[in-house]
């Protein structure tokens, strides 16, 4: 599975933005989307996940409950993070994850698969 994610960029505080990931390659019919972040200096964290479990289920890390929402397209294998009310300590890179299970999971270490980052700015 190959994981390509885009979307990231210079966003003043307080502000909106949209990350995608698509995945390609053979997958699962059940399994696992999310996002996770890596500020400098801090070790990558959850973010987000998109799961399905119970048909459907979304997982959202306190820090951002409220502010952003996962979203995914089945058919085209696509996970969006819409991220709203921007904060200076959301700047990070943000990482794109895939799980070949349909049981979400916070744990940075649960998934297989890693899209290389994108970079999300939001100045103070």
């Amino acid at each position: 599975v190959q994981l390509q994610a885009f979307g990231g960029g210079l966003v003043q505080a307080g502000g909106s933005l949209r990350l995608s990931c698509a995945a390609s390659g053979r997958a699962s019919s059940s399994y696992t989307m999310a996002w996770f972040r890596q500020a400098p200096g801090k070790e990558r964290e959850f973010v987000a996940a998109s799961s399905d479990w119970r048909c459907g289920r979304t997982l959202y890390a306190a820090s951002v409950k409220g502010r952003f929402t996962i979203a995914r397209d089945n058919a085209e294998k696509t996970v969006y993070l819409e991220m709203t009310s921007l904060k200076a300590e959301d700047t990070a890179e943000y990482y794109c994850a895939f799980r070949l299970s349909g049981l979400g999971s916070v744990h940075l270490g649960d998934y297989t698969y890693w899209g290389q980052g994108t970079l999300v700015t939001s100045p103070a």
